[in-house]
């Protein structure tokens, strides 16, 4: 049988379990493939076997082992997919792991076991197996795993705990009994979490560290992208070997070439094929072969170009992963890796950006083409750059994995044009965006999925975006010009604690443009007014004024507003500028006209002059304060406690999952509840539903509140009030559920109507901690029961409480919930989506 697709023949009752399998990343960074045992595997089995060490053997069957016999062989491969499972793990042909569980007669445990050929122990693969498994028991009905080890092997008693389970022990004649339940669990999924990010963040880094790099299609005609990219190899100074690959020249570019990579004597760590797409298949078979690491593809003619074009894309990944090797692309433009150890230059771009603290990740090709020119244009450096063009593998969230982590990055920008896996991406950035910056344009908020990924990508909705982005305190912006502003600012300067800005500079009406643009960003004037040196002012007075402004404890943030005087050059006041920005503890962002990004005058320049922490962007005054007021509002979220989901008293999920699974059971495709059954349903989580008749009052306030699942991303809540702030002005706020108590305190805030609530006009305030127990009781059920597809409701709330007025529930058979469980595989996706 083939790695995967083909769904075999069985004699079980049970149907091949296709979504079992899996594509996954091992400890190490490369790729494997799991997928359920069948009778064809037989081969595959004996291989395994006799490769594994007589060690290995005595520790997984007790004692002596050195043949399988038919009977075994039969057993082993001859399963239920059911009460006896196997999943193996392949690399290219070779089976090189297998794990099982048997079910105990009439019991709900079963006794699980495992084999990892020796050459691949300690790439984390019992562990995968280990979870793969219990997913797949827990579908079957099965609660607790038993496993009996020898005492001496401590290597696989050691896996069972550190997979986050909780085993209890019994030993008895050198054998260890272990039993430990396997619902999932925060522990458990902490645990997963981690193993993830380490094998995914460990794939990328083997993309952008090679110590040799081949160009397959490699070009001594200037016309041609092979001659590109080796060009800019050679001209960026990477410091392994380059490789040139072409069927018919003996030469390329002055160095030695060979005819495929399969001719190559030395080792290849990453693949660049300029080939056309015609010819990538069979390319991409002389890698896998060859033993390459990783490619990147940038050939178009993929996904881009219809159904039949995605469907070469996916049989492409299929053959790359199976052997372990990432993609990049395909139809891309390149990676880059600025380390003065690598200077690696992957990519279409003829000059790579400085060396710098920022990561950047794009879908586009051609955008990220105008990414890197507009960062080399400005001035700002980069850690590393990733085109993704397709994402058929490696996606923005296997970036966010390993610049989470990376010492080099401190600001992560995004270009977006879809999401491969939403709700991972939401876990992620939420995560990432704790300790280090995350800025995103994503396109498409008013046109949709871009063609060449929707295959690839489910659509989402706009409501569903901005939940997820404020529920992660992601820095959104509108334009790559924004993009750029905001990362440059946050690279450079610390932190803002506060709103506060302190405008100085040298002309009166510049600096009164910024207090217009601060007000009108939600930013306030520190000092009552702006201090003007006037245009005659020396450099020492500017400092001074500057300094006095950063020392002032009323004062959180300054712009520097200048025009440079006739008879004065401007780099003195940039030099003393940028001397008290190195040792300030506040944020500086300067509009000296006719400079853009960072200017040499401005720089802090270190080692291969890298722009420094202090060093001061300058933007015109518009685009100065937009970014500042951005990074006020991301501070403000960072510094705010990441919450509690606190316990709820009255609340009986076991009432409410009874009620909606009897609606299933009459109408498995689900329906609207009538009112008795949505009060009872409210009721089971002491939500307070307002009888029929009674007035509201003239003090209440109506508000409306709707949780929707979205199959790709999962729950979102959106709330406002009624009338003429939603009708009107569509004004809502939305988060992803669940939903902490900070997030339902700043949810009913962050309208623009939250004065309505808070006493406006000499109004009684609404008593807001109700609204938010409303908000919580109802999000916590729809979180706990999965059949809820919609929940709508009015909410009156008033001083002394909050109730629930008509509400409308639809019940329908629930969504996956792909963050809990395993990632299957859909061989359509990024793996690391």
């Amino acid at each position: 049988m083939s790695g995967s697709g083909e769904v075999p023949e069985s004699g079980s009752p049970y149907d091949y379990p296709l979504d079992w399998e899996a594509d996954v990343v091992a400890a190490d960074g490369a790729t494997v493939h799991i997928r359920p045992i069948t009778p064809a595997d037989a081969d595959g089995l004996l291989g395994l076997h006799a490769r594994s060490s007589e060690r290995t053997r005595y520790l997984r069957f007790f004692g002596p082992y050195p043949r399988v016999s038919d009977k075994d062989l039969f057993r082993f491969t001859n399963v239920d997919h059911h009460d006896r499972v196997a999943l193996i793990v392949l690399l290219g042909d070779d089976v090189i792991a297998v794990g099982r569980y048997e079910r105990l007669a009439d019991r709900d445990e079963a006794e699980v076991a495992f084999l990892v050929e020796d050459a691949h122990q300690g790439r984390g693969l019992g562990s995968v197996l280990l979870e793969h498994l219990a997913a797949a028991a827990q579908e079957r009905g099965i609660r607790r795993f038993v496993a009996e080890v020898l005492a001496e092997n401590r290597r696989m008693i050691s896996i069972f705990r550190a997979a986050g389970y909780q085993p209890s022990r019994s030993y008895e004649e050198g054998v260890v009994h272990l039993v430990f339940d396997i619902a999932p669990t925060d522990t458990l999924r902490a645990v997963r979490y981690e193993r993830e990010h380490r094998a995914e963040s460990r794939s990328i880094l083997r993309l952008l560290t090679p110590r040799s790099v081949a160009v397959i299609g490699a070009s001594n005609d200037a016309a041609k992208i092979g001659y590109a990219v080796l060009a800019n190899l050679l001209a960026g100074g990477f410091r392994g070997k380059v490789i040139p690959v072409n069927t018919q020249a003996g030469t390329v570019q002055g160095l030695a070439a060979y005819p495929t990579v399969l001719a190559v004597p030395d080792d290849v760590d990453l693949a660049v094929l300029t080939v056309p797409a015609e010819a990538v298949p069979q390319v991409v078979g002389h890698c896998r072969a060859r033993g390459v690491r990783g490619i990147v593809v940038m050939s178009g003619g993929f996904a881009e170009r219809g159904e039949e074009g995605l469907l070469a894309q996916r049989r492409l990944v299929t053959t790359a992963r199976g052997s372990g090797m990432r993609i990049v692309g395909p139809n891309c433009f390149g990676i880059i890796n600025t380390d003065p150890e690598f200077q690696l230059n992957a990519s279409l771009a003829s000059a790579a950006p400085s060396a710098g603290r920022i990561g950047f990740f794009s879908q586009s090709g051609a955008l990220g083409a105008t990414l890197l020119e507009r960062a080399r244009t400005l001035g700002i450096g980069l850690s590393s750059f990733v085109s993704a063009g397709n994402r058929a593998d490696v996606s923005g969230n296997d970036l966010l994995q390993f610049w989470a982590t990376d010492p080099a990055t401190e600001v992560i920008a995004l270009h977006l044009e879809s999401f491969g896996n939403p709700r991972k991406f939401a876990r992620l950035a939420r995560r990432v965006a704790r300790t280090k910056p995350v800025v995103v344009v994503k396109s498409g908020r008013h046109t949709g999925t871009t063609p060449s990924l929707e295959g690839t990508s489910p659509a989402l909705a706009e409501s569903s975006v901005q939940a997820l982005f404020a529920s992660t305190g992601i820095v959104r912006v509108d334009t790559v010009a924004q993009l750029f502003d905001v990362v440059t600012l946050l690279a450079h300067q610390p932190l803002p604690r506060g709103p506060r800005v302190a405008v100085v500079g040298n002309s009166t009406a510049v600096g009164l443009l910024a207090v217009d643009s601060l007000l009108g960003n939600g930013l306030r004037l520190a000092r009552s007014a702006p201090v003007d040196i006037g245009a005659d002012g020396t450099p020492e007075q500017f400092a001074a004024a500057t300094r006095a402004a950063l020392t002032d404890p009323e004062v959180d943030a300054l712009i520097a507003v200048f025009v440079t005087p006739v008879s004065r050059a401007e780099d003195s006041y940039a030099w003393a500028l940028v001397d008290l920005a190195g040792s300030a503890d506040k944020p500086i962002v300067a509009t000296f006209l006719g400079r853009d990004g960072l200017p040499a005058s401005l720089v802090r320049a270190g080692e291969n002059e890298v722009a420094l922490r202090g060093s001061v962007p300058s933007f015109p005054v518009d685009r100065a304060v937009a970014a500042l007021a951005q990074t006020v509002r991301y501070s403000h979220w960072r510094s705010q406690p990441v919450g509690d989901f606190p316990e709820l008293p009255g609340t009986e999920p076991d009432r409410a999952r009874m009620l909606v699974a009897r609606v299933l059971a009459d109408d498995p495709e689900g329906r609207e509840l009538a009112g008795a059954e949505t009060k009872d349903l409210l009721a089971s989580y002491a939500l307070p539903v307002r009888a029929d008749d009674p007035d509201p009052g003239s003090d209440s306030v109506a508000t409306a509140v709707e949780i929707s699942d979205d199959p790709s991303f999962g729950a979102v809540v959106s709330f406002g009030v009624s009338g003429v702030p939603i009708e009107l002005f569509a004004d809502r706020a939305y988060r992803a559920l669940p939903l902490s108590d900070v997030d339902a305190a700043e949810l009913i805030r962050s309208v623009a109507a939250w004065p309505l609530l808070d006493g406006y006009g000499g109004a009684v305030p609404v008593d807001a901690a109700a609204i938010e127990d409303v908000l919580l009781r109802a999000t916590r059920l729809c979180d706990d029961v999965p059949e809820i597809g919609r929940l709508r409701c009015t909410v009156h709330a008033h001083s002394r409480g909050a109730q629930i007025e008509n509400p409308q529930v639809h019940i329908r058979p629930p969504s996956a919930r792909a963050e809990e469980a395993p990632r299957r595989a859909d061989r359509s996706e990024p793996v690391g989506s």
